[in-house]
């Protein structure tokens, strides 16, 4: 069974950083784009950045871009995402769905086949 679980999420002061982990088992990691999203509630689930089978990343977020940063490790199975000085509007449930190869251009989720259940980010104001 594919299965993505989500973690290193927290509370965190604004200028802070987080490390989520994305770790994946149950279907050929490898071939797979991994993306990281976000929602909060009453809106919808927004593409924030993604890495592809091949290592090509992509940020789709304008305020993430300069601050975010996704990398994958193909031996453990696990996709980061290293989010560096946070800011209030950060605060989400950030989830990452799994789509075959190539992420997509413009963040759409509608295309990931896999979803994680996500973790919480908190940036208090």
């Amino acid at each position: 069974e594919a299965q993505l679980v989500e973690s290193g999420g927290g509370s965190v002061q604004a200028g802070g950083s987080l490390r989520l982990s994305c770790a994946a088992s149950g279907f050929a990691f490898d071939g797979y784009a991994i993306g990281w999203f976000r929602q909060t509630p009453g809106k919808k689930r927004e593409g924030v950045s993604c890495i592809s089978s091949s290592g090509d990343t992509i940020t789709w977020r304008d305020s993430a871009k300069g601050r975010f940063t996704i990398s994958r490790d193909n031996v453990q199975k696990i996709v980061y995402l290293y989010m560096n000085n946070l800011k209030p509007e950060d605060t989400a449930t950030y989830y990452c769905g799994a789509e075959w190869k190539y992420c997509s251009d413009n963040g759409s989720p509608g295309e990931y086949e896999f979803w994680g259940q996500g973790t919480q980010v908190t940036v208090p104001s």
